[in-house]
């Protein structure tokens, strides 16, 4: 009996030989996280404006240099919707560590490298139809406001949609520059749009029906194409 007690006491602990692993692989990991964060923290502050505490427009422009893109690249937009920025030209330090992390990048480089990524993230189907959404509120500058005027409209047309619908974007936009009814553009016209370009037959227009529910702006547009293309 004294042989076998002697015996068990002689093995290893494994539980504790586990528990002591995990302890050290969870102090490496906790270290580890923390070192990226002061990465993610120092990038932030080297493009923030030390008075208002946020990257502003002027730290977007030096960001954009750095990254080699320029400030209207739609890629722009794209790392907005990833930091879920609120405020058009303008990153918390909060929305900046949250966009970083999912982007898993700590400096100029890897940011750099990501944005090819972050588009392909963007392109897909599902979200790109919040990004679409997202786009009009991020241009939304005051609190209450809900429409956006003509020129911004067109500008971030050309932006957003321009590369996948340009036959259908320059028409638009023709469109509005043109016309006299509109002076501004609301979500619900923003998205009808975005919908005309992916449902409606395009340049016969066969399957458009005003009977259905499209905003009237669009009813006036295809009104419009239908005249030029009378004229022609």
């Amino acid at each position: 009996m004294k042989r076998s007690a002697s015996r068990k006491t002689g093995q290893p602990n494994s539980n504790a030989s586990v528990n002591s692993a995990a302890d050290l692989f969870r102090s490496a990991s906790s270290k580890a996280s923390t070192k990226e964060q002061e990465r993610i923290d120092n990038l932030f502050y080297s493009y923030a404006n030390g008075s208002s505490g946020m990257i502003d427009p002027e730290g977007i422009e030096a960001l954009c240099s750095d990254l080699e893109v320029d400030h209207t690249d739609v890629r722009i937009l794209m790392l907005a919707w990833k930091l879920k920025a609120e405020k058009q030209g303008y990153f918390t330090l909060e929305e900046w560590r949250r966009g970083l992390k999912a982007l898993r990048v700590d400096t100029v480089n890897k940011l750099k490298k990501a944005l090819p990524e972050l588009e392909k993230e963007v392109r897909r189907p599902t979200n790109f139809v919040e990004f679409y959404c997202y786009a009009f509120r991020y241009c939304l500058t005051e609190e209450k406001q809900k429409s956006i005027d003509i020129e911004s409209i067109c500008e971030l047309l050309n932006i957003v949609l321009g590369s996948d619908f340009r036959v259908q974007v320059d028409l638009f936009v023709d469109y509005l520059k043109t016309q006299n009814d509109y002076k501004v553009i609301n979500l619900d016209q923003w998205m009808g749009f975005f919908r005309f370009c992916n449902e409606i037959s395009f340049p016969d227009l066969r399957n458009y029906d005003p009977q259905l529910a499209w905003p009237l702006i669009l009813d006036n547009f295809v009104e419009w194409i239908r005249e030029k293309q009378s004229l022609s």
